[in-house]
């Protein structure tokens, strides 16, 4: 997959001062595909098993989770969806109904959110700075 799509999506970004932040999932954190990834984006991988650890509480700090995959789950299955169609709809649905705006918006506040790491040391941060 990252080879076949991945690759060729990225090449017209140019990654030369490009970083890859990946989550924890087991897969994603292989050693062949960590390998893989250092092969483009050389020391520049934030990743468990990676050249730059990605501290701990991730979810906080990863806007897909901390936004995009609830925002789009919320209304997913809002009407209930009974086939996986109906579902495949509603998400791609939902998915292209987040704005520029919104974007902005979340992005202001991964801003603020990586700042608390920072300031916590990558240590623990209270869960109740999450919901403000």
């Amino acid at each position: 997959m990252i080879i076949d799509y991945f690759w060729p999506e990225l090449e017209y970004l140019g990654l030369d001062s490009m970083w890859f932040q990946q989550d924890g999932a087991t897969s994603h954190t292989a050693h062949v595909t960590i390998d893989l990834l250092k092969n483009k984006f050389d020391e520049r991988v934030i990743s468990r098993n990676g050249p730059v650890d990605w501290p701990s509480r991730s979810c906080d700090l990863t806007p897909l989770d901390f936004f995009l995959w609830g925002y789009v789950k919320s209304f997913g299955y809002a009407n209930k969806p009974t086939t996986l169609e109906e579902l495949k709809a509603n998400i791609e649905r939902e998915i292209a109904a987040v704005s520029a705006e919104m974007c902005g918006r979340v992005m202001e506040n991964w801003v603020q959110r990586i700042d608390r790491c920072k300031r916590a040391r990558g240590g623990h941060m209270s869960e109740v700075e999450f919901h403000a």
